[in-house]
């Protein structure tokens, strides 16, 4: 009996954790630290303020108060997943999260899908958000709201804003450090924009490299055959490799 109960007892210890218990977990750190309530709070404060801000300025179309709402999204939705990538050796605490959960990989997957499914759910409330502001700066101004949108404008405005978070996630895994990688995403378009200043070469790197740029048709919905090569260049080199160079790390780095 005290066999059997031995066994039972060692076999609960060594199930593997759920994955959904996994998910439901990496969810709730996303918000449940000091620094992501104040980023989803600046977040949510910056969305509101941008759309009725440029609906006093222009007219109110929908598409353009929308994509209003999605400059701070991409600005600071990344941020908000470098932290959440980051957490476990900001606060070293990956000691207790991989004793539990050995399978580095599995810990990885659970904290992206969440980042990437908080940009969709992002940008979903900037489209909301946007509809009856759309019509209070209508009846405001006294003029007709313009409702019109452009679907693959909108799609391609939503898939930019997932392809940031995933540039957020992929330096959050390679640096395992949160200032580092929120200061690199914050840089990167301003030395990219210094870099396609210096002549034809700088001109021709920048347009293939800098994902900021090679993102711009997706919002337009213009996207060409050459706009998509270059969109895959740029995001095999700041989402694919440094993703694929960190989960290595992570996988080989002490912990202790």
């Amino acid at each position: 009996m005290s066999g059997t109960g031995g066994t039972s007892r060692t076999e609960r210890v060594l199930a593997p954790i759920p994955f959904r218990r996994l998910l439901v977990v990496e969810t709730r750190k996303l918000a449940d630290t000091r620094s992501g309530k104040i980023m989803i709070a600046v977040l949510a404060a910056l969305v509101l303020a941008g759309v009725v801000g440029r609906g006093f300025v222009t007219d109110p179309k929908l598409q353009t108060l929308a994509f209003t709402a999605g400059m701070p999204i991409a600005t600071l939705m990344p941020v908000l997943a470098i932290l959440a990538v980051t957490g476990e050796w900001s606060h070293r605490t990956a000691l207790t999260t991989f004793t539990l959960e050995p399978r580095r990989g599995r810990v990885l997957v659970a904290k992206y899908v969440p980042a990437v499914t908080a940009a969709l759910a992002a940008s979903l409330l900037a489209a909301l958000v946007a509809v009856p502001a759309t019509a209070a700066v209508a009846a405001v101004r006294g003029v007709p709201a313009i409702w019109e949108m452009n679907p693959l404008a909108l799609l391609g405005w939503t898939g930019t804003n997932v392809l940031m978070v995933a540039m957020g996630l992929a330096l959050g895994t390679l640096l395992l450090n949160a200032p580092a990688a929120i200061v690199v995403y914050l840089v990167n378009p301003m030395l990219w924009s210094v870099v396609g200043r210096l002549g034809d070469t700088g001109e021709t790197l920048a347009g293939w490299l800098d994902l900021n740029a090679t993102v711009a048709p997706l919002v337009t919905g213009d996207m060409t055959g050459g706009g998509a090569a270059r969109l895959a260049v740029s995001a095999v080199l700041w989402i694919v490799v440094p993703m694929a160079a960190g989960a290595v790390r992570v996988a080989r780095k002490e912990v202790g």
